[in-house]
């Protein structure tokens, strides 16, 4: 087997992408197609000029019209069945993805419904292509800490399949300490904790986030390569950083691939997982993100296995499901390599 070919091969998990994020163009047009919304985005041409983007904060507006053009919560098991359906393809085994109840909330949408939807679309992708999938809820840090309250509250009263929670939106004028008490009221109801942290903004976001959140996983953290002493606690903690190459240098957050910090992340014993953050947004999948940093990072399938192995292990599963996970990947793997 040629190493692309093992690569592609890999046996792999998803921690970090975006359930909003992976609507396909083509899915964007028949959304707004039929929910009727006024738009200059009239062909799949425009869309894809549409998901091209000058900076960060640009990458996030564009985000957001296409938030808004969720006007019915059905919608959500198409978008939800497609992502796992790519990720399958690129034999991802496990996904962990985040959704964003409050950007609609605000439109008048309802959680529950939503939720029901969004887990249809896993249980099809379950039958489909055996491939699972749990859900984060990202409490959005523009909305502030009043209103994330307001989102656990709703977790509280229906939590199906939902694991953990996390901040994201625009970092720099919201940074994590103000969401504390936030965090501490969602670790006493049994939900994982993750953070956005570091990616538009400093190592000081990260530092928070681990002090004033006691976050398990960060979201991006590029800026953690800044501050030595910052890696060494990431390491000793153990807490996992969700590595997003492709939409770091997409969202301009680095100018080329061979500047990501992920090999410096991981020769700090930091355990990373590889993301595709929001796929179609960044010509990107899984298959993808590994391939390129084999090939303009010289990552070989052995580091990259580990990668998949270190993620099964900062995931969201339990004991039992990591470690027979754990042993699949294994299996997997030596099959690949003896071919």
């Amino acid at each position: 087997m040629y190493t692309e070919e093992i690569i592609l091969n890999l046996p792999k998990i998803e921690q970090h992408v975006h359930i909003v994020g992976s609507t396909r163009p083509e899915t964007l047009l028949e959304i707004l197609q039929e929910g009727d919304v006024q738009t200059d985005l009239q062909t799949l041409q425009d869309i894809y000029k549409f998901y091209q983007y000058t900076d960060f904060d640009h990458f996030l507006s564009v985000y957001r019209k296409v938030s808004d053009s969720i006007t019915e919560e059905k919608f959500y098991q198409t978008i939800t069945y497609q992502m796992l359906q790519r990720n399958a393809e690129c034999n991802v085994k496990h996904v962990e993805a985040i959704w964003s109840p409050k950007d609609h909330l605000r439109n008048g949408l309802d959680y529950d419904k939503m939720l029901d939807y969004i887990n249809r679309g896993i249980r099809q992708a379950k039958q489909k292509h055996d491939i699972t999938c749990t859900i984060r809820i990202d409490l959005v840090r523009n909305y502030g800490p009043e209103t994330a309250n307001q989102t656990l509250d709703l977790i509280q009263r229906n939590h199906q399949n939902v694991k953990a929670i996390d901040i994201g939106g625009s970092e720099k004028p919201n940074p994590p300490e103000p969401y504390k008490q936030v965090y501490r009221r969602a670790k006493e109801l049994g939900l994982h904790l993750c953070a956005h942290a570091g990616e538009a903004a400093g190592s000081e976001y990260i530092w928070e986030a681990i002090n004033a959140l006691d976050v398990e996983r960060i979201g991006h953290g590029t800026s953690a390569v800044d501050d030595p002493r910052l890696l060494k606690v990431i390491a000793e903690r153990g807490i996992g950083i969700e590595a997003c190459p492709v939409s770091n240098l997409r969202t301009g957050v680095i100018k080329s691939l061979r500047e990501h910090p992920i090999r410096s992340f991981i020769n700090h014993g930091i355990k990373v997982s590889v993301n595709s953050d929001d796929p179609p947004m960044f010509n990107t999948d899984m298959n993808n993100e590994y391939v390129s940093l084999h090939r303009e990072l010289g990552f070989t399938p052995q580091e990259l296995f580990n990668i998949s192995l270190n993620s099964i292990q900062t995931s969201y599963l339990s004991s039992n499901e990591k470690q027979n996970l754990t042993q699949s990947f294994h299996k997997e793997y030596e099959i690949l390599t003896q071919k």
